[in-house]
């Protein structure tokens, strides 16, 4: 059993009626009889279409519903979409934790609500030794039979202004052992909107890597643009870099 840390600001015990689960970290609750969005703090689970949706939505739903729960906040009091931002614990379960733990959800530093996202991540890195839920080899069907693909690095502090320089941030993609063809492979962070999906026909071979580069540009063999607009889309406090297979399997991952 996970052991609970001391109360964070802002804890709310009784009075929470559970309503309705939207997805895997996001749910409707009656709090002292007023009907509120609930967005679980320091975790991220999968869109709905996405591989693992269904799963983490019902997963939520067997850790909250009918059960006794406990809210608390950490320094933001809401989002920008007005939802109650909370740490949520059924009994002696931290439910955010938990879904980490059981591979529906991976782990998500969002500043300034961060005070534990050390527990979050040691979480996930041992929920992704055991392969559970999401972290298994085959948890979105087949996948792709390939070696050696890594990311090899990743740049996430462009010089100057991140957001005015997208092209000073990158990640770099690699093949040690085969030619892969990366047709409709994805490379995303630990966003559900930040998401770049490989070229038709666009192929690696054996011991050439790619750059990923967050601007636009024209593409090389050598060089690809994922053609963000906006802000940054690699956190310079921290992120992960996903890899995945057509299918949706998690084939590589780098943290900084």
């Amino acid at each position: 059993m996970v052991e609970a840390p001391l109360p964070l600001a802002g804890a709310a015990s009784g009075g929470v009626e559970v309503v309705e689960i939207v997805d895997g970290d996001t749910f409707d609750a009656t709090i002292d009889g007023r009907l509120e969005r609930v967005r679980l703090i320091g975790v991220n689970t999968p869109e709905r279409g996405e591989c693992f949706a269904e799963e983490a939505t019902e997963a939520l739903e067997r850790l909250i519903v009918g059960r006794d729960l406990r809210l608390e906040a950490d320094t933001s009091d809401r989002d920008q979409h007005d939802r109650l931002l909370r740490y949520v614990w059924a009994g002696d379960v931290l439910v955010n934790e938990q879904l980490v733990l059981d591979g529906f959800a991976i782990s998500q530093d969002v500043a300034p609500d961060t005070a534990l996202a050390d527990r979050f991540n040691a979480a996930q890195s041992r929920s992704m030794a055991d392969e559970q839920g999401q972290w298994a080899a085959d948890a979105c069907g087949r996948r792709a039979g390939v070696s050696g693909l890594r990311i090899v690095e990743i740049e996430y502090d462009a010089p100057g202004n991140d957001g005015e320089n997208l092209n000073g941030e990158w990640v770099v993609v690699g093949s040690d052992d085969e030619l892969v063809d990366l047709s409709g492979w994805a490379l995303k962070d630990e966003t559900s909107s930040h998401r770049f999906v490989f070229p038709n026909g666009f192929s690696l071979a054996a011991g050439s890597t790619v750059r990923i580069f967050s601007g636009c540009g024209s593409p090389t063999e050598s060089e690809l643009y994922w053609c963000q607009s906006g802000s940054a889309i690699w956190n310079n406090s921290g992120d992960t870099a996903f890899l995945l297979d057509p299918a949706g399997n998690t084939v590589a991952t780098l943290a900084y």
